[in-house]
């Protein structure tokens, strides 16, 4: 019994922990307050769009990737400015390639929703 109420108990500060930094990055992160705008405002449009579940489904994944490489990104760049505020090589490659993974959560989404929005037209 103790072992399942300690796997309860892991489960829920895990959760509180991931709560609390999607608050901390909503707080201090400009670009994850942005992408929350842009991923409100076209989860609405996925949900109106005229296609079926499954592309709905497929849009709004799209956006949960943004917002997914988007806290990787601000992981990434939290620890390269703790480790040090010395402009280093290393850091800046670590901080482009997180600018990376965002980038190619957008471009991902761009033509998972061109590709549904043909669908719909056709």
């Amino acid at each position: 019994m103790t072992e399942k109420k300690s796997a309860i108990k892991h489960i829920i500060d895990a959760c509180f922990y991931s709560y609390s930094g999607i608050k901390s990055a909503y707080k201090s992160e400009i670009a994850f307050r942005q992408d929350i705008a842009i991923c409100t405002f076209l989860f609405i449009f996925a949900l109106i769009l005229p296609v079926s579940f499954v592309y709905k489904l497929l849009m709004i994944v799209s956006l949960f990737i943004i917002l997914i490489a988007e806290l990787i990104n601000t992981a990434i760049e939290t620890v390269i400015d703790r480790i040090s505020s010395e402009i280093h090589p290393l850091s800046k490659k670590a901080k482009d390639i997180g600018s990376a993974i965002v980038f190619f959560a957008f471009l991902q989404m761009i033509f998972v929703f061109l590709s549904s929005l043909i669908i719909a037209i056709f």
